[in-house]
């Protein structure tokens, strides 16, 4: 093709190996996983607060004045630190080296 150099071309076969295209549609689908499971987790928060505040203004034990709600929220928290550095852990140990390996593979064609 006129005006494409070996680096155009490696990309259109990287985009276009089926391989590639299959890696991206795992990644796509735990990112949407990740992202469903955070939003779901704000979602039953806010709704909790909505709907049944007396849940979270319950103290967690008889000679203290946490409540429910603290926790609640720090967990809440949490779940988006852990949540981030699952997909963080899987891009580094499993996305990367795959795409890398593909590019490799599909750039000794020349």
């Amino acid at each position: 093709m006129p005006g494409l150099n070996s680096t155009d071309s490696t990309h259109a076969r990287v985009f276009a190996d089926p391989e590639f295209q299959a890696l991206q549609r795992r990644r796509s689908r735990m990112s949407w996983t990740l992202a469903a499971l955070m939003f779901g987790s704000f979602v039953a928060y806010i709704a909790v607060i909505a709907f049944r505040p007396q849940w979270f203004a319950l103290t967690l034990g008889p000679n203290t004045v946490i409540t429910w709600g603290v926790p609640a929220g720090v967990g809440l928290i949490l779940l988006g630190f852990v949540l981030t550095g699952y997909y963080v852990w899987a891009t580094n140990r499993v996305f990367d080296p795959a795409t890398e390996a593909i590019v490799d593979r599909l750039a000794d064609r020349t």
